[in-house]
């Protein structure tokens, strides 16, 4: 297992992992029509290419025997109205490719931004996470993580999905 940071060299790559990891978590979870508009405005290679060219957004993709497993992507002193703290760090996305789940990759990506946001001298983490996704809001709550809010997370004009807002304080 290897983690390395991203690059704008990278955007080709990001877009591809990040459209299949989406589809494996959320495909179903909004009519046909609306994921598609969804993953081809956010899940293109210029869109990464865009976020890889500010400087806020940190990525990191992680590798299991030379194959990128997943990515992630944070961004330091990201406030929300939810939390009193003001030096917190946005866990944007943390995804992981079905076929690498199981091997604790995800746990060491995890680990790996808290460690930076830590560096930072960030005093928590947030994030959005889609209240059907049981897995990973047993992960968080396991990790530490407190329900702080909700939030409905756009897909496309006519349609929203609920979230969790999620804080684990250092």
């Amino acid at each position: 297992m290897k983690i390395i940071k991203a690059t704008i060299e990278h955007s080709k790559l990001l877009s591809e992992i990040g459209k299949e990891a989406f589809l494996q978590t959320h495909g179903k979870s909004a009519p046909e029509k609306d994921i598609a508009a969804f993953t081809a405005k956010y899940y293109t290679e210029t869109a990464f290419f865009d976020e890889l060219n500010n400087p806020d957004n940190i990525y990191y993709l992680i590798y299991s025997n030379d194959l990128v497993a997943g990515y992630s992507k944070i961004a330091f002193n990201q406030t929300h109205p939810n939390i009193p703290e003001k030096h917190i760090t946005k866990l944007d996305r943390i995804y992981l490719l079905q076929e690498f789940h199981g091997q604790n990759l995800g746990t060491a990506l995890f680990n790996h931004n808290v460690e930076l946001s830590k560096k930072e001298n960030q005093l928590g983490l947030w994030l959005y996470v889609w209240t059907e996704n049981e897995k990973a809001i047993r992960f968080y709550k396991k990790s530490g993580f407190k329900i702080v809010g909700s939030h409905d997370y756009q897909i496309s004009e006519t349609r929203t999905n609920p979230n969790h807002i999620l804080f684990l304080k250092y």
